[in-house]
């Protein structure tokens, strides 16, 4: 539990942060995800930073209960899949990144759903685990 708390100290404040600036800077985002999804150093060290990531969370932290803190796990398998998918198959990024350039609702759906993770680890990490 002390290792999900410590976790959620950090990827609650950053995903709420992160979902702030996307709500507020919406353009702004769509043209980060367009110049990443162009440039393959970009993409290749985002999925390294990604791998390296989820493999930390998931070699600390690979708890599958019935609590809060299987976001964690959930949370490090994620890196690291997105990790092995950016580094194994750079030519579908810029394909996925489309879909969130043209549907500015996907954009607005995927912050929330951040906004929320983002604060109910917060909460867990400073105030309830």
């Amino acid at each position: 539990m002390e290792t999900a708390v410590f976790i959620a100290k950090i990827l609650g404040p950053c995903y709420l942060i992160i979902a702030i600036g996307i709500m507020l800077n919406r353009e702004f985002y769509q043209k980060v995800m367009e110049d990443f999804s162009k440039n393959a150093a970009l993409v290749y060290i985002g999925g390294l930073l990604a791998l390296v990531i989820g493999l930390l969370i998931v070699l600390s932290h690979n708890v599958w209960v019935a609590n809060w803190t299987v976001i964690i796990t959930i949370f490090g398998w994620g890196g690291l899949i997105k990790g092995t998918w950016l580094i194994a198959f750079p030519n579908t990024v810029s394909k996925f990144m489309h879909a969130y350039q043209t549907n500015k609702t996907l954009l607005m759906i995927h912050s929330a759903v951040v906004l929320v993770l983002g604060l109910a680890l917060t909460i867990f990490g400073y105030f309830i685990g």
